[in-house]
């Protein structure tokens, strides 16, 4: 019987009764029982430094007291935890803060939409939307960009293993280069706009774009300022709609809320997940233009989309955002994390790492192989770190934005130690600069 096996088994239950797609439990064999801050405890009470923050839903690191204790307030009064998209003094508060406190002082006009809680839900509504606006079908992705594991975020997405999933074709998109995909001398704006205008390249004008700022399980490949600026403007004058997929790189990632803002432009559309429920509760949001909202009711729905807890949660984590003091503190602990990584590129040559990334979304890219074994060695020592990039090849650093900095010093002690010992695994000198 189910009921009767025990826990206290190790990782059995997981082999026998969970699917064989289980993931991170590969990656992080061992069984959580807690966690705060950003530290987690197995059962047997070992301590971990989360430097992956699930995946980006954790911004504000596990268990933040203030959500907490509202969280907790909330259920005891019993308030209303699922109602669709019904009024409630939840959301309507969620609302009223998420305009006062996020959009109104960027000077950002969005109706805002609750689609399905997730990720990839937000990508689907925004895709939906693109082409009922414009009545076209084709949207135009990059390579190795990832928006989702469902059939429309699919179709946009540049990893082939992912892609392979889905069985069916997935049609009615296009790949372009990325910034960068194809060396740092040729702005690949310039060829995307030459098919655009080649009446013989195949391709109809695209309902939309969409594009991460910063691609995270695509490589942690940053666009440039002028890249995403370029684009924005390319958009404008072929009449497409800008699709900013703000998922992971949303909530601060990259030092201020919106990772768009950097760049100064303002998308059609906007995607949100992962941290906007503030406490990792199933939360997303689809951001659009007052004019871009033409759907009928009810033309996309979800039966989770009025998840009121997270409502709660999220209201509770605007209060990070009320000055600028959340974002330079995440700058601070960015050129901390840069300083290491970039040492580490330095003293092991032999390497040929990389570094990658901005604000609290760096790494180094290895060659294939290396960055596995450093993710496995810091477990070991207690470090919970990801790899991401199509042969994840980069070790990816990605801790809760409210780390403090001693836990942040003790997670890169860690990470320098595996990465040296990688390196005299396979007989690399360090070099003495």
């Amino acid at each position: 019987m189910i009921e009767q096996t025990k826990l206290s088994d190790g990782l059995q239950i997981f082999e026998t009764l969970e699917s064989e797609v289980r993931s991170y439990i590969r990656s992080f064999p061992t069984k959580f029982k807690r966690a705060s801050g950003y530290r987690m405890w197995n059962t047997e009470g070992k301590s971990y430094i989360d430097f992956f923050a699930g995946a980006g839903a954790l911004n504000y690191g596990h268990n933040h007291p203030g959500m907490k204790a509202k969280l907790m307030d909330y259920i005891m009064a019993d308030g209303v935890a699922h109602s669709l998209d019904m009024a409630t003094e939840a959301k309507e508060l969620f609302l009223a803060r998420f305009s006062d406190v996020i959009l109104k002082p960027r000077s950002l006009d969005y109706k805002v939409m609750f689609p399905g809680p997730t990720g990839a839900n937000s990508v689907e509504s925004a895709l939906k939307l693109a082409r009922k606006v414009t009545g076209r079908q084709t949207v135009m992705s990059f390579t190795n960009a990832f928006h989702g594991m469902t059939l429309g975020a699919l179709a946009v997405t540049g990893n082939k293993f992912k892609r392979s999933g889905a069985g069916v074709p997935l049609n009615h998109t296009i790949s372009m280069p990325y910034d960068g995909y194809m060396g740092k001398d040729l702005n690949t704006l310039n060829f995307i706009e030459s098919f655009l205008n080649d009446s013989g390249s195949g391709i109809s004008l695209p309902a939309a774009v969409i594009v991460e700022t910063l691609q995270g399980e695509g490589g942690i490949n940053v666009a440039s300022t002028e890249w995403l600026v370029g684009l924005a403007d390319l958009c404008k004058r072929y009449g497409m709609l800008l699709i900013v997929d703000d998922v992971q790189m949303g909530c601060g990632r990259t030092g201020s809320f919106f990772s768009f803002e950097r760049a100064g432009i303002t998308p059609d559309i906007v995607c949100m997940s992962k941290s906007i429920g503030g406490y990792g509760l199933p939360m997303a949001i689809t951001l659009m233009k007052p004019e871009l909202d033409l759907w009928e009711p009810g033309e996309h729905n979800g039966t989770f989309r009025g998840n009121n807890l997270a409502f709660i949660t999220a209201t509770e984590a605007l209060k990070f955002w009320e000055s600028g003091n959340f974002s330079r503190d995440i700058e601070v602990k960015a050129e901390l994390v840069r300083n290491v990584l970039e040492g580490i590129v330095r003293s092991l040559q032999g390497l040929n790492g990389e570094t990658r990334g901005i604000g609290l979304m760096q790494g180094i890219a290895f060659e294939p192989g290396v960055a596995d074994r450093i993710s496995m060695l810091a477990f070991e020592r207690g470090l919970i770190i990801e790899t991401s990039g199509t042969d994840s090849e980069v070790v990816k650093i990605m801790p809760p934005l409210t780390i403090d900095g001693e836990g942040l010093a003790e997670g890169l002690r860690i990470l320098t130690e595996c990465v040296y010992e990688a390196a005299a695994e396979i007989k690399i000198p360090v070099t003495h600069v």
